[in-house]
């Protein structure tokens, strides 16, 4: 089996698999970062959603044969003490009813507040649209990418 180094929330690691692994697969199975989460498999629902050099990337349609040297920052990776400004309005808004998505969530709407730091309502809605939960809490999630936002700035 070949052997990738990849880096991921900023440490090193050699993993072996077959090219074709879904990074998803590598991140859960090999190092043990079961934060992001297994929803639909085909890029559909952002349940996977990890950064990948900084851009909101759906972990399972990418292979670990893709992912190469490029810089990979998951849920684990994002503050070490949860306190990221869209973590901490997450729990704030008090987001979450079951929580199987949210990891998602949060990764989709913190590339895009570091691309948009002054989004209008609508603008969040653009870019939180590919992500489904389950319970519906899509009103809580716009308000705490709302409240992210205004944080960060």
């Amino acid at each position: 089996m070949p052997a990738f180094n990849i880096t991921v929330n900023g440490k090193a690691h050699t993993v072996h698999a077959d090219s074709d692994t879904p990074l998803l697969w590598v991140l859960r199975d090999e190092l043990q970062l079961v934060g992001t989460k297994f929803g639909c498999g085909i890029g559909q629902c952002g349940a996977c959603t990890v950064h990948v050099d900084g851009e909101a990337t759906r972990s399972c349609l990418l292979t670990i044969g893709q992912a190469g040297e490029r810089k990979i920052t998951t849920i684990e990776g994002l503050s070490e003490d949860n306190s990221h400004p869209v973590q901490q309005a997450w729990k704030e808004i008090d987001v979450p009813q079951c929580g199987y998505c949210q990891a998602g969530q949060i990764m989709t709407a913190s590339a895009f507040l570091h691309s948009n730091p002054n989004p209008t309502s609508e603008d969040i809605r653009g870019a939180m649209q590919g992500n489904i939960c389950r319970c519906a809490t899509y009103t809580r999630i716009e308000k705490a990418v709302s409240l992210a936002a205004e944080k960060m700035s």
